[in-house]
């Protein structure tokens, strides 16, 4: 007779329980999806090992080394599943397409997938589109991927700049991509042209492909000329698919806008409420206002009642969900609400009536916050000031006819309050793009720290913190902005940086903000600060929304929520909403079926605020790859930014341009990379590049098309004189 399973398995000698390691190496190296019975067999574990088994693999689960794959089954964490919806994201040199995960949510960079070829006569596939695709692991953080099914009906489209086809040259018009993650042009066959000429932006559409080569497309927009001092912008709300067109119903609802009157509102109109920004703002949504009051201060922060003209399913609401936020650029701004609100009745000009939502706060001598209550008011701002314009009066000790002293004395005292609750505050130096009256790069300027921005900082915290304590005490819904500490893996990366620096951190994975800052405070004015800095950062978690509170970890802050900038941000209306039905302050109250809809909506507004600010930074790197243009052959003082296997970053000092180095560029050597000690070091020469060390560039290429930047750092250029056969390797 045969055996049965049961007889054959208890046949074979049994083990004792495998370590937690074991298991999970043994998980880590399977390409699939792993169940109990695969992990039973390969460590000839028997029944008796069956509940010990189940507890080890939750608490690999827990400990987040193994996340679930279907029922009952695991998979490495961090690993992607066999199949699951990807985004095109560029091409490679061969025209072959490269896609990312949607949704990534995982530390570090998302997983390069590599997408075979599409069928013969089918068109290919470009940047934006989006494909169920079946996955195959083929390297570690690479995988392969074939389209089972194309998610999108419209084919994806391709933008770049139009090159005519010269004469005598057959195949027909070029485009060359404006995003450098495309490594291939795309031909335009004769008479797919739309009338381009040669250096306009072109939006294309992808044709049927028959063959090898390039890929085909035909011109479907003419966008402007690559040469207008607009294209920049341009470029990047399109490569980042920003939506710039509001419904023709949404604008005719934003007309429709009037000012609203007192009514059961808080009257406010007499307190000397002032707006605080930067001198090219043009919205103005955020006024504040102190006063001494016994051994503390009474604060007001008024905020602009969005609440109140962009209702819940309305047509302006609608628009503003899809774009989540504002997204701000050099020349112009793509704003969350039409004008007529974003710079017209939801902006608290001076000397202008206003509905606002309002939060008047007590604090203590020494910056603690006793009390606080919300209402809804009617204000008139006293003045529209700037930042310059208030630090310049306080270091003259003018106080310009308003409570300017009482700001600073107030702002002192929430300072203190800080530093005591200890927060990670990373210095890391900011640039501004000056653009002339044609639109064009001036100069570069460093953006200015001032308290005055510090000052309005901190009174928007302690604003924000009293929104999200009032809505959690009332058991309310509430949109938070969330900040996870680092990682595991991360903190472990900056340990054992840190130890090569001679600097520890307190054991454990438990650390505190302040742990991380008193690190920055030690080697401050030092020549390790810029890379201290830029490793810390590094080691950080992206902060996101959620209807879910873990807290914020860099503001040390147990809760947190965006109360204050409604007109640039949905998260804020959402929290502006729950507070007006919590409190019961009149219309434009959070419905049932909005709240329901919080953790979708958090994962959406948290997607499209990084998409706002990748495309902010894209625009930045163009405007200062155009800036570098006429410099090339130029030598700069620069420092090592960014360390990889097949390149180093390096950052200009003064301008801010960064680029890259390649690897091919540098000396003759087999070029070994450390991700721990963040070093590129040569075997033969022992030559070693850290981050943030300073180097001698000579710019080399600048392409204000991709706003790529290829520089050689001088004494390593040796790798360009060498034959191919012995130009540098990397592993």
């Amino acid at each position: 007779m045969r055996r049965t399973r049961a007889a054959r398995a208890s046949a074979l000698p049994s083990r004792p329980l495998p370590s937690r390691d074991e298991v999970r190496r043994f998980i880590a190296g399977q390409t699939g999806r792993v169940g109990k019975r695969e992990i039973a067999r390969a460590f000839r574990l028997g029944p008796e090992h069956s509940v010990g088994l189940r507890a080890l693999l939750k608490e690999l689960q827990s400990e987040g080394a193994t996340e679930p794959a279907g029922a009952r089954r695991f998979r490495a964490a961090g690993r992607l599943p066999e199949a699951m919806i990807v985004q095109i994201t560029g091409t490679d040199p061969e025209g072959d397409a490269l896609a990312r995960p949607v949704g990534w949510q995982g530390d570090g960079p998302p997983p390069l997938i590599l997408m075979a070829p599409e069928r013969r006569g089918q068109a290919a596939l470009a940047p934006g589109q989006r494909v169920l695709a079946r996955l195959r692991p083929i390297g570690p953080g690479r995988y392969e991927g074939r389209t089972v099914k194309r998610l999108t009906d419209e084919p994806g489209r391709v933008l770049g700049v139009f090159r005519p086809a010269p004469k005598g040259r057959p195949g027909g018009a070029r485009i060359v991509p404006t995003d450098r993650r495309s490594k291939a042009e795309w031909v335009v066959p004769p008479g797919e042209e739309g009338g381009a000429e040669a250096g306009e932006i072109v939006l294309a559409a992808p044709l049927a492909h028959h063959g090898l080569g390039l890929k085909p497309a035909r011109v479907v927009e003419r966008l402007g000329s690559m040469g207008d001092a607009r294209s920049v912008s341009l470029i990047c709300i399109h490569t980042h698919d920003i939506p710039t067109e509001f419904p023709q119903d949404a604008l005719d609802e934003a007309a429709r806008a009037r000012g609203v009157a007192l009514g059961r509102r808080t009257d406010l109109r007499d307190v000397p409420l002032v707006t605080i920004d930067g001198e090219d703002a043009r919205d103005f949504d955020d006024a504040v206002f102190a006063e001494a009051d016994g051994d503390g201060f009474r604060l007001i922060v008024a905020i602009a009642d969005v609440a109140h003209y962009v209702r819940p399913g309305s047509a302006l609401d609608r628009a503003a969900w899809t774009r989540g936020n504002s997204v701000y650029f050099p020349d112009r701004v793509v704003p969350m609400l039409p004008e007529a609100l974003s710079n017209g009745w939801c902006s608290l000009r001076p000397d202008e009536e206003r509905g606002c939502l309002f939060v008047e706060m007590r604090v203590d001598a020494a910056g603690r916050k006793t009390a606080h209550r919300f209402g809804r008011g009617l204000m008139r701002s006293a003045a529209r000031l700037t930042y310059d314009q208030v630090q310049h009066a306080q270091d003259a000790g003018d106080d310009l006819g308003l409570p300017l002293p009482a700001l600073y004395a107030a702002f002192r005292a929430l300072l203190a309050a800080r530093e005591k609750r200890g927060t990670l505050d990373l210095d890391l130096p900011e640039r501004k793009v000056l653009l002339d009256e044609n639109g064009r790069v001036a100069g570069i300027a460093p953006r200015p720290r001032l308290d005055s921005h510090r000052l309005i900082e901190e009174f928007m915290v302690l604003a924000n913190v009293a929104a999200a304590e009032e809505l959690e005490r009332r058991h309310l819904p509430c949109m938070y902005r969330v900040h996870a500490p680092p990682s595991d893996e991360k903190l472990e990366g900056l340990r054992g940086f840190l130890h090569g620096l001679g600097i520890s951190l307190p054991p454990g994975n438990q650390l505190h903000p302040r742990d991380l800052d008193q690190v920055l405070k030690k080697v401050a004015d030092t020549d390790e600060a810029p890379l201290v800095n830029q490793v810390m950062l590094r080691s950080q978690s992206q902060a996101a929304y959620s209807p879910e509170n873990i807290g914020h970890f860099g503001l040390a802050l147990p809760r947190y929520a965006h109360f204050t900038s409604p007109i640039r941000r949905y998260a804020d209306l959402l929290v502006h909403r729950a507070l007006v039905g919590g409190l019961r302050l009149g219309e434009g109250r959070l419905g049932a079926d909005e709240a329901a809809r919080f953790p979708d909506t958090g994962e959406h507004i948290t997607a499209t605020e990084r998409r706002a600010a990748l495309a902010e930074r894209d625009a930045v790197d163009r405007y200062l790859a155009a800036y570098m243009a006429d410099k090339v052959g130029a030598i700069f003082a620069a420092r090592i930014s960014g360390v990889t296997r097949f390149g180093l970053f390096v950052t200009v000092d003064g301008s801010g341009a960064s680029g890259i180095v390649p690897v091919s560029t540098l000396p003759d050597d087999f070029w070994m990379h450390d991700e721990r000690t963040q070093t590129l070091t040569g075997r033969r020469s022992r030559r070693t590049f850290r981050l943030a060390e300073e180097v001698e560039v000579r710019l080399s290429e600048a392409s204000p098309v991709t706003g790529g930047l290829v520089f050689h750092i001088l004494g390593g250029a040796a790798a360009e004189r060498a034959p191919p056969a012995r130009r540098s390797r990397a592993r």
